[in-house]
C-alpha cells in the first residue's frame, strides 16, 4: 500500500508539471516563410495563429492564387514547427511509457 501512495505522489506532482508545461507553451510561438520570406506565419505553442504578415510585393490581383499558396505553405510550416515544439517539451513526461502520439 505504501508504494501505492508513492505513485500517487508522483502521479500528481508529474499532473501538475505537466499543466505548467502546456501553461508555458501557450506563451511561446514559432514562425515560418515561405516565398523567400514574403509570407511570414507566426503561431503560439497552443497552436493559434497570432500573426500573419504578408510583403505588399506578394499582393498581385492577377496571381491571388500564388499568395494563397504562399499563406498555406506558411501556415502548414508553423504549425508543424508547433507540433514539434509540443513532442519536445511535452514528451519528457511520456518517455519511456510507450504512449505514442499522446502528444
Amino acid at each position: 500500500m505504501k508504494n501505492m501512495g508513492s505513485m500517487m505522489k508522483q502521479m500528481q506532482k508529474m499532473q501538475k508539471q505537466m499543466q505548467q508545461a502546456q501553461e508555458e507553451l501557450k506563451e511561446r510561438t514559432v514562425e515560418a516563410s515561405a516565398g523567400g520570406g514574403a509570407v511570414r506565419v507566426v503561431a503560439s505553442g497552443d497552436k493559434k495563429i497570432t500573426e500573419v504578415d504578408i510583403d505588399e510585393d506578394v499582393v498581385d490581383p492577377e496571381d491571388v492564387e500564388m499568395l494563397q499558396d504562399l499563406i498555406l505553405a506558411a501556415t502548414n510550416e508553423v504549425m508543424k514547427k508547433v507540433d514539434e515544439l509540443v513532442e519536445q517539451e511535452m514528451g519528457q513526461f511520456t518517455k519511456g511509457m510507450n504512449l505514442p502520439g499522446m502528444f
